[in-house]
Parts: C-alpha cells; structure tokens; sequence
C-alpha cells in the first residue's frame, strides 16, 4: 500500500490530463508548444540541477555501467518483443519490428522520474538521467534499424536538450566545478525545471486519451506485449539489479525501470520510419493502464528480493 500512495500521483495526473482533454480545456493543437518548451528548456534544467552536486556521479564506472546498462537492457527487451512476436505468428510485414520494439521498450523519462524521485534519493534520480543516454542510443541506433531494416542512424535526433544537459552536468561533476553552480542562478533554474515532470504528464494523460480514440485494440498485441512489458522485462531487470556488481543507485533505478509500461517513442519511430503506429498506440495505450496495478507489484517484490528500502520506509 505504501508503494501505491506513493506512485499514485503520477497516474492522478495522468487521469488528469485525459479528462482536460475529453472535457476540452487543453486542446491538442497546444501539445506541440508545450512539449517544445518542457523538452528544450524545462526538463534540460531539471536535469542539470539534480546531476550537479551528485557524489554519485563522480564514478566515472558508475556513469559508465549505468549507460551500459541503459542500452543492452532495451536490446534484450527487443529481443523478447521478438521472439514473442514470433511465437504470436507475426512477421516482417505484419507488423513483428513494430511490436518488438513497442514491447521492449520501457517508459523511462516523464513517468519513470518522478517515480525514482519519489521513491529514492536524489542522486538515484541522477543516475536515470544517465542510464537515459543509454536508452536514447539504444532506441535511436537499433531501434530506427529494427524498424527500417536499413543501417542509416539519425544521429541528429541525440543531441537534444536533456543530452546535453547530462553531459554538459557529468562534464561539471568530473571537473569539480558543479560546487560553484550556487546562487540566484541556480535557485532560477531549479524553478524553471520543477514543472517539466508534472506538465509532461498531464500531457501523456492528453495524448493517450487521442490514442484511445484512435486505434481498436487487439487482443493478441495487447496481450503478447503485456507478457513482454510486464512479466519477462521486469525478470530481466530485477534480475540484473539483483545479482550484477553496480551501485545501489543503479540498482534502485532498475528497479523503477523494470515496472515501467511501453515508452511513447516507438510510436513516433513508426510514423517516422514507415513501421505500425497503430501497434505501437495499442501497447502504449494498455500497457500504461495495465501498470496502475502492476507498477506496485514489481516495486514492492524487487525491493523486497533485491534488499533495498525506499524512503518512506
């Protein structure tokens, strides 16, 4: 019951952001300025501000494991997505690369950090950002292959605000002068990025109710993607924080990680790459809902399998 008091305010405003748009009080030509504004400015500065001061991120190992570990967990994702995909008698063509990669892919930004925040320290909440670099590589290499079939990487698509706030505050970190980040300057950053979270969800809660419009579900994808997001996924990562050699932080995050549902990204690398938005729309749509219930589960049985206690115990 702890773990869900102290989840639920992400899917409340999750719910929230549904209703504003069913009841049209945000419209979804406002979307696009929003998100631009939350992506370039506000979430940059939410980064920067946890990852300065962070003693954690003065491991350059512990950098580096986490962007490891980013990357090679979504490719076993993947992996699943398409062997299950397989089993489901899916193909190239029917939609298979599209599945794998909705499947595999957890959520591990707007809902993934608060969640971390919530339930750890700040320096935990540093460490995602880091893992994060991992998981953009993973989705913007082999995720544009797998849905392509073509070896051209948009590599453009990396260097983005919240990229270069992480490298830019792991630069600072390194150098020793993230102790001279103090002062008004500071305190208006850390203003300007408290909001990127809350506002980015609400729009998530917007744009699934547009999806829910949009797409008919399907039994078999529903059902096979939830196999893959909310049962063997999180064995994997509970798996990996259990008994690989990296520190608690990490260990923390993959734990949040492996309860996450399907990221919005495949979505947009379907339209973009010519792959099955609606697959992707579906697996987001229902893993999302799905996890409301399952979300606590795994929280609770990681934490309790693995060793670790979050805050509010």
């Amino acid at each position: 019951m702890d773990v869900i008091a102290s989840v639920l305010p992400v899917y409340l405003l999750i719910v929230a952001g549904a209703v504003l748009r069913a009841t049209g009080i945000l419209h979804k030509e406002h979307d696009d300025g929003v998100m631009r504004l939350i992506y370039t400015v506000m979430l940059p500065c939410f980064m920067l501000d946890k990852i300065l001061g962070s003693a954690v991120l003065k491991s350059g190992s512990v950098v580096l494991s986490s962007m490891v570990l980013g990357f090679a967990l979504i490719l076993v994702g993947i992996t699943l997505g398409v062997l299950v995909g397989r089993l489901m008698g899916l193909e190239r063509g029917t939609g298979i690369r599209t599945f794998a990669l909705a499947a595999g892919c957890q959520n591990y930004g707007f809902t993934a950090a608060p969640v971390v925040e919530i339930l750890w320290t700040t320096g935990t909440l540093a460490i995602l950002f880091v893992h994060n670099i991992g998981v953009e590589l993973a989705i913007w290499s082999v995720g544009v292959i797998l849905i392509t079939g073509e070896r051209g990487i948009s590599w453009r698509k990396l260097v983005n605000g919240p990229v270069i706030a992480v490298c830019g505050g792991l630069l600072l970190v390194a150098l020793g002068w993230d102790v001279h980040c103090v002062g008004p300057a500071r305190k208006a950053m850390s203003m300007i990025g408290v909001g990127a979270f809350p506002l980015a969800i609400l729009i998530t809660g917007c744009t699934i109710m547009d999806l829910v419009h949009t797409e008919k579900p399907t039994f078999k994808i529903i059902f096979g993607a939830s196999l893959v997001r909310l049962v063997l996924a999180p064995i994997v990562f509970l798996a990996a924080a259990k008994f690989l050699p990296i520190a608690i932080e990490l260990r923390q995050v993959l734990v949040v990680q492996a309860a996450m549902p399907a990221a919005m990204a495949p979505i947009m690398l379907a339209r973009l790459f010519g792959g099955r938005p609606a697959i992707a729309v579906q697996i987001v749509v229902f893993t999302t809902i799905m996890s409301l219930f399952s979300l606590p589960w795994i929280i609770t049985l990681g934490c309790d399998w693995i060793g670790l206690h979050p805050l509010f115990h």
